[in-house]
């Protein structure tokens, strides 16, 4: 028995073909226009501020981040200028949206004062905003002190021990 075609089976299925390839090219022109990966951040900023912790000498400060498309991990860690440090375990998580960083979680007090507590945390909320030459300009918010500290980030160059660590 040799089966028969129906027109109305072939163009059904035409149809249906034709219509799947239509939305196909919509929704990729849509994409293409309107959906934007968000820039990539480098993963360590030295902190610079003319404004001082109230400790007598405060530590040099390094944002380290890890980035996950809109999703931000961080920590600060203490900044070394001889040997680098390997990176504390993210404490600070927000998102990156509009050129707009958001960074909340705790902090180390020792990591802001050497003299201070390793045991004790401050609360701390970092916002700033991504500027095209790899710097963030912001201010961040501790407790325990009553003004939000302003500062330049600025992006540091990768390790190349960093680098063949990550091929």
């Amino acid at each position: 028995m040799i089966p028969k075609f129906r027109s109305k089976s072939l163009a059904f299925y035409g149809g249906s073909i034709i219509f799947v390839l239509l939305l196909f090219k919509v929704v990729t022109a849509y994409g293409e226009t309107n959906l934007h990966a968000p820039p990539a951040l480098i993963s360590q900023y030295r902190l610079n501020s003319d404004q001082k912790l109230n400790c007598s000498q405060p530590n040099p400060l390094m944002l380290n981040i890890q980035q996950s498309g809109i999703y931000v991990n961080g920590s600060l860690s203490v900044a070394m200028t001889e040997t680098p440090k390997i990176p504390e375990k993210p404490t600070l998580s927000g998102m990156l949206a509009n050129r707009q960083l958001s960074l909340s979680g705790k902090v180390r007090k020792n990591v802001f004062c050497p003299s201070a507590s390793a045991n004790s945390q401050e609360s701390v909320t970092i916002q700033s905003q991504l500027e095209g030459s790899g710097t963030l300009q912001g201010e961040m918010t501790i407790t325990g002190i009553p003004t939000p500290l302003k500062f330049t980030a600025v992006a540091q160059k990768p390790n190349v021990a960093d680098k063949e660590k990550s091929h």
